[in-house]
């Protein structure tokens, strides 16, 4: 199944690129999740305007990424979250909450080249990665704690 990336998919590519898929990856994960699109043969528009949006977002310069992940993991950023007994968390910390607390830090960074491995719902530190730039991945410690 040919398929045009409308998101960044570890392991298959970035925005724009045309992947060759098994029909089940497809069709059950990365359609359903609007992580792609079908491929048409008039989807090269598409195409030119998905890569222009992601070079608009992008961080071009390697010395720029390597000063903004520097940042990023000099010091653990803090996120407020209401919590109930026992430190669990009303509902999870979301990729926006995660992005909006990085640019209080000095990091502009796109909520879409943020990964978390499971969802935060717990207070406490947590380990975040961020792709600062494809070659530049830093190791943010996220300090969730209690909303007063």
């Amino acid at each position: 199944m040919k398929l045009i990336l409308t998101h960044e998919v570890s392991n298959l590519g970035e925005p724009g690129d045309v992947v060759d898929v098994k029909d089940g990856y497809g069709r059950n994960f990365l359609l359903p999740r609007h992580y792609a699109i079908r491929w048409t043969k008039g989807g090269g528009r598409q195409i030119e305007s998905i890569r222009a949006a992601r070079d608009a977002r992008a961080v071009h310069d390697l010395e720029e990424a390597q000063q903004i992940k520097g940042r990023l993991e000099a010091e653990p950023v803090s996120v407020s979250a209401q919590a109930g007994e026992g430190g669990r968390l009303f509902g999870a910390i979301t990729l926006t909450d995660i992005a909006a607390a990085l640019e209080a830090v000095g990091g502009a960074v796109d909520k879409r080249r943020i990964e978390v491995g499971n969802p935060i719902k717990s207070l406490g530190t947590h380990d975040v990665t961020v792709r600062v730039h494809s070659e530049v991945v830093a190791q943010v410690r996220l300090n969730v704690v209690a909303a007063k």
